[in-house]
C-alpha cells in the first residue's frame, strides 16, 4: 500500500513521517506541541519539531487557489520556506495537467534520442512551474505572490525552484527544467526584484548530462520512462570556505538493481563564487535511492541561535525513491573549498 500520513496526534518518530523533498527551517520557537485538526484542500503541510527526532502533527500552511492559473487539485511539490527581510517566503511548484506545452528544442545539447527511444518513452509536457507565496509567520498562511503565473517562464515545464541571493546581493530563483520536455533537462535561474517579482530572462547553468557518473561501467540503461541520466531535481545553494559556491542537486544513474535508475545525491561547484559560474560538476554525494536535499544548521539549545554567518552543519534528504516508502534522513556534514563532506548519519 502507498504510504499514508500518520494518525494526527503528537509526537510522530521522524520514521513515521512520509517524506518527499524535504526542507528544515531552524525557527527559535516552534509550535511543537500544539495538536491542528485533520488538513482540508490541497496545499503544503508543516511539521514541526524541538530535536528533528519527533515531529508534531501537521499544519496546513498553504492552500491552492481556486482562482490562480493552476490546478487547486494537483499537490503542489518541493515546498521550502526561506526567513526573507523580516518575512517568510514559501516557494513551491504547481502544475495545471490539462494545460499542454510545446517540446523545447533545446540549443546546443547533442542528445537526441532514437526511433526506439521515441517509441519507449513518452514525452508530454504540460504547464508546471514554481510559485512564491509570503506570509508574517512561518506557520503562514501564505498567500501567492501572483495568482496568474509562476515565477518561473510560462512556457517552461519547470520546477523545484529555490531562493538565494547571488555574489552581489541580487535575489535569484533556480529552477530544475524538466526533461520531459528538454530531453536533457537543466539547471537555470531567474532573476528577481527585491520585490520578489520576475525581472528578466532565465539564464542557463548547465545540464544533467554535464555529470561523469551517471553510467557505472558495464550497466545497462534501463528501459524505462525515467530516462535516467538526463533528470535535475532539487537545486539548493550554499556558500563555501574561500568565497565558492556550491549547489546541491539530485539526478539518476544507472545501476543494477534499480529498475528505474538510482537517485542520487550529488554537487556542483562554481570555484569562482558566481552564481553564473562556470559550474564544475563532482561525484555522488548520497547513493542508494536518496536526494533532493538541503543544508540547514542544527539549534543545539535555545540559546544557540542560527544567522547567516553560521556554517550549515546538517543534511536532510530522502531515501525510498520510486518506492512506496519515502523517509527523511539527516547526516552530519562539513562545507569545504570543495564541496559539502559527508558526516554520521544523525537519523
Amino acid at each position: 500500500m502507498p504510504d499514508q500520513p500518520p494518525p494526527a496526534s503528537h509526537p510522530h518518530p521522524l520514521a513515521t513521517v512520509p517524506c518527499h523533498d524535504p526542507y528544515v527551517l531552524p525557527v527559535a520557537d516552534g509550535a511543537t506541541g500544539a495538536e491542528y485538526p485533520a488538513p482540508e484542500g490541497t496545499g503544503v503541510l508543516a511539521w514541526w519539531s524541538p530535536d528533528l527526532l519527533t515531529w508534531g502533527s501537521p499544519r496546513l500552511v498553504f492552500t491552492v487557489p481556486r482562482d490562480s492559473w493552476a490546478d487547486p487539485a494537483a499537490a503542489p511539490w518541493a515546498p521550502e520556506v526561506h526567513e526573507w527581510d523580516g518575512r517568510y517566503v514559501l516557494a513551491t511548484t504547481l502544475h495545471h495537467p490539462g494545460d499542454t506545452l510545446p517540446p523545447v528544442r533545446q540549443r546546443g545539447t547533442r542528445l537526441t534520442l532514437s526511433h526506439a527511444d521515441h517509441d519507449r518513452y513518452t514525452f508530454a509536457p504540460s504547464r508546471r512551474g514554481t510559485v512564491l507565496a509570503v506570509a508574517d509567520d512561518p506557520s503562514g498562511p501564505f498567500e501567492l505572490l501572483d495568482p496568474t503565473a509562476s515565477h518561473t517562464p510560462r512556457d517552461f515545464m519547470a520546477l523545484d525552484g529555490t531562493l538565494t541571493r547571488d555574489e552581489h546581493g541580487r535575489p535569484w530563483l533556480v529552477y530544475a527544467h524538466e526533461r520531459v520536455q528538454i530531453i536533457n533537462g537543466t539547471i537555470e535561474a531567474v532573476p528577481l526584484e527585491e520585490e520578489l517579482r520576475p525581472a528578466g530572462e532565465p539564464v542557463h547553468l548547465f545540464r544533467a548530462s554535464e555529470d561523469s557518473w551517471f553510467a557505472r561501467p558495464g550497466a545497462v540503461v534501463p528501459s524505462t520512462q525515467a530516462l535516467a541520466p538526463y533528470v535535475t531535481d532539487g537545486p539548493q545553494l550554499m556558500r563555501l570556505p574561500g568565497g565558492g559556491l556550491g549547489m546541491l542537486w539530485a539526478s539518476y544513474r544507472t545501476e543494477p538493481g534499480f529498475e528505474s535508475g538510482e537517485y542520487v545525491e550529488t554537487q556542483a561547484i562554481s570555484r569562482s563564487g558566481s552564481l553564473l559560474g562556470p559550474w564544475e560538476q563532482s561525484e555522488v554525494l548520497v547513493a542508494g535511492n536518496a536526494g533532493h536535499g538541503m543544508l540547514f544548521r542544527r539549534r543545539r539549545s535555545s540559546n544557540d541561535a542560527t544567522n547567516d554567518d553560521d556554517a550549515p552543519d546538517t543534511l536532510v534528504l530522502h531515501r525510498g525513491m520510486n518506492t512506496p516508502r519515502v523517509r527523511a534522513e539527516i547526516y552530519a556534514v562539513t562545507l569545504t573549498p570543495s564541496g559539502v563532506e559527508l558526516g554520521e548519519r544523525l537519523a
